[in-house]
C-alpha cells in the first residue's frame, strides 16, 4: 500500500502525528506533504424562503412564475417516483461539472486524480456484448455529433498497472431511431451505479477503501432505490459482501458481463466517488454523512446475523450444559458468581493475529500481561474465508484493538467511535500506518494509539548493522522504490515488542476505558 504515496504527495497540511511517552527512545517526526484540494461534493438544490413584502397579488404571480420555470424538472424526477433525489442534481454546489446533464447525453467528470464518474440521462440502455452503454438522443438531426467516452470504473486511475487489468467501458450517445436495434429485455424505474469488483479485491483494506465506501458515497443520495452494475462480478465477493450491499440497494446486483440481456435505466452513473482512505468527508456529502454513517450501515448489516448466532449458541449452551447445581463454587475465595461477573465487567482487548511477515513473536506474552493489568483478552486471526459478522461482532464488542500494521488493521471500521485502537508501528513504515489508519481511526472517533517501535524491537536488528540505513533511516530506503520497502519492510520484518515499553500503551488504554465507563 505504500505505492499509494504518489497520489498523497499531493495532499495540503498533512501532518503525522504521534503519541510517544515521556521515555520513548525515539525522536517524533512530521511530515508534511502538498496537495491538490478538488471542492467535489454532493448536495442538493434547495430554495430559500423569504417572508413576502409585497402585494398578495405580486406574489401571486411570483409563485405561478417559479412554477412555469421548475416545472418540466419536477416532472421528471415525479415520473420515477424520487422527487427531490435525482441522480444529476444533487451536486450542484461541490460537484459543478456534471450537476446537470441534458436528456439522451452524457456528462463525464475527471477532474479527481483518483476517479473518473460519467452521467448518462435518458433511454439508457447497457449492451455487454460490445462492453457498451448506450443513451438514446431525442433529436432527429442527421448532423447530430455523437459523443463518445470511454471510462474504467475503478477508484485507482493514477495507478496504472492495475487500471491496466480494469474492464473498459464505451459509453455511446447514438441517434434517435437506432434504439431498435437493441430494444429493452429489462426495464427498470430506478437509476444504476456501474463500478468495478476488479483490481486489488481479495485485500479487505481495498475492499473497504477502493469498493464499498465509495459505493456508499456514491449511493447513499438515493436511499436503496438503485441497482447495480457489477464488471468483474465475483460470486465470492457478493456472498462475503451481500448483507451491506443489500443496505445500500433493494435490488438485486447485475453481473454485467455474463447477463447478455439488454437492461434499461433512466439514468446511469459510471464510476465511483471517493474521498479519501478510509474516511468521508462530510463536506462534500449530502446531510453531512460522515464514515459513522457508514459505520451505522455495517451496524445494520451484520446485527441480524450476529442475534441469530447468539440465540444458536444460548440453545447449544441449554442442550449441553449440565443441570445447574445449587452449591455455589469457590476460587481463591471467590464464587462463581463473583468470577463471572468480574470478567464481564473486565474490559475487552481483541489482538489481531498475523502469520507469516509482521507477526508479534512475543505475543503469548503480550496475552499475559493484558490480562494482568486487568483485560479480558481475546486473540483474532482473520483471514479471507472468516465471515464478517462473526469478525464484526468480536471487535464490536470490545473495548481495545492492537494489531500490527497492515491490510487487517481495516478492521477499525468495526469498532464502536470512542473505543482504542493500537497500531503497532514496524521500521519503514511511519507514514503507511499514519495515513491508512491512524488519522481514519480518528475521524471515525477512535482513540488513536501509535506504538513506533525502536530497531532493537524487529527482527531486521539482527540482520543489518546498527548504522544501516535499513535501521538508522527508513525513509531513505523507502526513496528507492516500493520494491525496496516490501521486499524490507513489509515482507522481511518481524516484530518482538519491549513489553516493558508498551506496558505503557497499555494501562493508558486501560484507564481510558474505565475512566469512560464512569
Amino acid at each position: 500500500m505504500v505505492q499509494h504515496q504518489r497520489y498523497h504527495q499531493l495532499k495540503k497540511g498533512f501532518q503525522l502525528r504521534r503519541k510517544e511517552e515521556e521515555d520513548d527512545e525515539e525522536s517524533q517526526t512530521k511530515i508534511q506533504n502538498q496537495t491538490l484540494v478538488l471542492d467535489l461534493g454532493n448536495t442538493t438544490s434547495y430554495f430559500k424562503r423569504t417572508k413576502p413584502k409585497l402585494l398578495p397579488l405580486l406574489f401571486f404571480f411570483t409563485f405561478v412564475s417559479c412554477i412555469l420555470i421548475f416545472l418540466p424538472r419536477l416532472i421528471s424526477l415525479n415520473s420515477l417516483g424520487m422527487e427531490n433525489v435525482g441522480v444529476f442534481f444533487y451536486g450542484e454546489e461541490k460537484y459543478p461539472l456534471c450537476s446537470s446533464v441534458a436528456y439522451g447525453s452524457i456528462c463525464c467528470d475527471r477532474s479527481s486524480i483518483r476517479s473518473d464518474i460519467c452521467f448518462m440521462n435518458g433511454d439508457v440502455r447497457t449492451n455487454s456484448n460490445s462492453s457498451s452503454i448506450f443513451v438514446y438522443s431525442p433529436k432527429e438531426e442527421d448532423d447530430l455529433d455523437l459523443l463518445h467516452e470511454k471510462v474504467k470504473p475503478y477508484t485507482r486511475k493514477w495507478e496504472t498497472s492495475i487500471m491496466d487489468t480494469i474492464d473498459e467501458l464505451d459509453l455511446v450517445v447514438k441517434k434517435k431511431g437506432s434504439e431498435v436495434s437493441n430494444p429493452c429485455e429489462v426495464q427498470h424505474s430506478v437509476p444504476a451505479i456501474v463500478f468495478s469488483t476488479g483490481g486489488y479485491t481479495g485485500n479487505v483494506y481495498h475492499e473497504f477503501n477502493d469498493g464499498l465506501i465509495p459505493l456508499y458515497i456514491t449511493s447513499q443520495h438515493l436511499n436503496k432505490n438503485v441497482v447495480f452494475v457489477m464488471l468483474e462480478y465475483h460470486e465470492w465477493w457478493m456472498t462475503k459482501y451481500g448483507d451491506v450491499i443489500s443496505h445500500l440497494s433493494k435490488y438485486p446486483p447485475i453481473d454485467f458481463s455474463n447477463d447478455k440481456r439488454t437492461h434499461c435505466f433512466p439514468e446511469v452513473i459510471v464510476g465511483l466517488r471517493i474521498h479519501d482512505e478510509l474516511t468521508i468527508d462530510p463536506s462534500l456529502m449530502q446531510g453531512n454523512k460522515s464514515i459513522g454513517d457508514f459505520h451505522n450501515v455495517l451496524d445494520r448489516a451484520y446485527w441480524p446475523r450476529i442475534q441469530g448466532l447468539v440465540r444458536k449458541e444460548k440453545a447449544d449452551a441449554r442442550l449441553s450444559s449440565p443441570p445447574a447445581s445449587s452449591v455455589l463454587k469457590e476460587v481463591d475465595g471467590e464464587t462463581d458468581q463473583v468470577i463471572e461477573k468480574r470478567m464481564i465487567t473486565r474490559p475487552k482487548l481483541v489482538v489481531l493475529s498475523r502469520n507469516g511477515s509482521r507477526a508479534i513473536t512475543n505475543q503469548h506474552l503480550l496475552v499475559g500481561l493484558a490480562e494482568e493489568i486487568g483485560f479480558d483478552v481475546k486473540v483474532l486471526k482473520p483471514d479471507r474465508t472468516t465471515e464478517l459478522a462473526k469478525t464484526y461482532r468480536v471487535l464490536n464488542s470490545s473495548d481495545v484493538m492492537i494489531g500490527v500494521h497492515g491490510a487487517a488493521m481495516t478492521h477499525f471500521l468495526f469498532m464502536k467511535p470512542k473505543t482504542v485502537f493500537i497500531q503497532v508501528i514496524p521500521l519503514g513504515t511511519d507514514w503507511a500506518a499514519e495515513t491508512y489508519y491512524g488519522e481514519p481511526s480518528r475521524k471515525l472517533g477512535l482513540e488513536y494509539i501509535g506504538y513506533n517501535i525502536l530497531p532493537r524491537e524487529s527482527s531486521l536488528y539482527s540482520k543489518y548493522n546498527k548504522d544501516d540505513p535499513v535501521l538508522r533511516d527508513p525513509a531513505s530506503v523507502n526513496a528507492k522504490g516500493w520494491q525496496f520497502t516490501k521486499k524490507i519492510y513489509l515482507d522481511g520484518q518481524n516484530v518482538r515488542l519491549d513489553l516493558r515499553r508498551f506496558r505503557k500503551r497499555l494501562v493508558r488504554a486501560f484507564d481510558y476505558t474505565i475512566s469512560k465507563r464512569d
